[in-house]
């Protein structure tokens, strides 16, 4: 039996995305948002929510670009860090000592530390309630080298990316891979009587 529990935020697991910025002086910035994910295919795109109240919100309005960088594992207290200062009045990059790259295609930082790196440039703005949809097309991705496997396709075991549990305010590492996407499924035969006939006009 299901308990409710009203209309609750659960998608599980929730990504730890890091949005980097720039301020209108050009100051570099990162925060994280658990509020995300990939939204499109053609074109690449990426969509981040944020609430109007955040440095960053501001800082992607102005610039009409942000990357999204994924983190290790090895960087837990650092993403905490940026998710609980606020970049008006701390530098944070200062604080961690991890490095701002400025992206050579769009107005945005990325952090040379983490693995995975996404350069976007801003294309809609949805305004939804308490939270706004930035939807970033996708110009690039930046894999480091050190998280390829022998196939030349990052390797999640290497990057070592870790989500969070909104209900708990946990973070949990990624575990084993449990089957493979677009086989597993087929092991299940559908009868001949099971299958849907096409609806003709």
């Amino acid at each position: 039996m299901k308990v409710s529990v009203g209309a609750k935020t659960t998608l599980y697991p929730d990504p730890v995305i890091v949005v980097g910025t720039y301020d209108s002086h050009g100051r570099p910035n990162a925060m994280v948002a658990a509020w995300g994910g990939i939204c499109c295919s053609a074109p690449p795109c990426i969509a981040v929510s944020l609430r109007p109240a955040t440095f960053t919100y501001r800082n992607i309005t102005e610039q009409n670009a942000f990357t999204v960088n994924i983190p290790s594992v090895k960087y837990l207290r650092e993403v905490d860090f940026f998710g609980t200062t606020s970049g008006i009045d701390t530098d944070k990059f200062a604080v961690t000592r991890l490095t701002p790259v400025k992206s050579s295609l769009v107005n945005a930082p990325y952090v040379e530390e983490f693995p995975i790196v996404m350069e976007c440039r801003l294309l809609q703005t949805v305004n939804i309630g308490m939270h706004t949809q930035f939807i970033g097309e996708i110009l690039d991705t930046k894999v480091d080298e050190a998280v390829m496997g022998a196939d030349r396709k990052p390797d999640v075991t290497k990057i070592q990316p870790f989500c969070y549990d909104a209900f708990r305010q946990e973070y949990y590492c990624t575990g084993t891979a449990i089957g493979k996407a677009f086989f597993e499924g087929k092991k299940i035969k559908t009868p001949p009587d099971h299958r849907r006939t096409p609806d003709h006009p």
